[in-house]
């Protein structure tokens, strides 16, 4: 089941972001960020655990233009399609609110490729968005994929 995420949510979004971060397969957020935008996040939960497997944000960035950011599955629910709901979720919800274009940064392009993200340069993004990459630990050197779709 998805739905919106609450406070309580955040610690296990906060974990499974890290668990992916200390990888290096996605980048970290810290704690105090993710209670700053509880409200961008979706989650999958788990009907029998009755827990939180998954996340994934959708932050506008513009009056058309919002990131899907901070995906994660929990690696004991990897393959089971919880991702891809979570993604198309967040699509949907960019077209309800007559987003146009939805990008993300990415260690996984061929992941996005499969709902019509095209990769493009990082240069092609507003300077708004270059805010929070200021924090990271890889900046100036991103090794991310930037990937844009139309919303239609």
């Amino acid at each position: 089941m998805i739905r919106r995420s609450t406070i309580q949510d955040i610690k296990t979004i906060h974990s499974l972001l890290q668990e992916y971060g200390n990888r290096g397969e996605l980048l970290p957020r810290p704690l105090s960020q993710l209670y700053d935008h509880v409200r961008d996040f979706s989650v999958y939960v788990d009907d029998k655990a009755e827990s939180v497997v998954g996340c994934c944000a959708l932050q506008f960035c513009w009056e058309d233009l919002a990131e899907i950011r901070s995906l994660a599955v929990h690696p004991d629910h990897t393959g089971k399609q919880i991702g891809t709901q979570l993604t198309e979720t967040a699509l949907s919800e960019a077209k309800a609110f007559n987003i146009k274009e939805v990008f993300t940064l990415t260690y996984r392009p061929g992941f996005f490729e499969k709902f019509g993200f095209v990769k493009i340069e990082r240069s092609a993004l507003p300077l708004k968005i270059w805010s929070d990459c200021i924090l990271c630990v890889k900046f100036p050197d991103c090794d991310e994929t930037a990937m844009m779709k139309v919303i239609q």
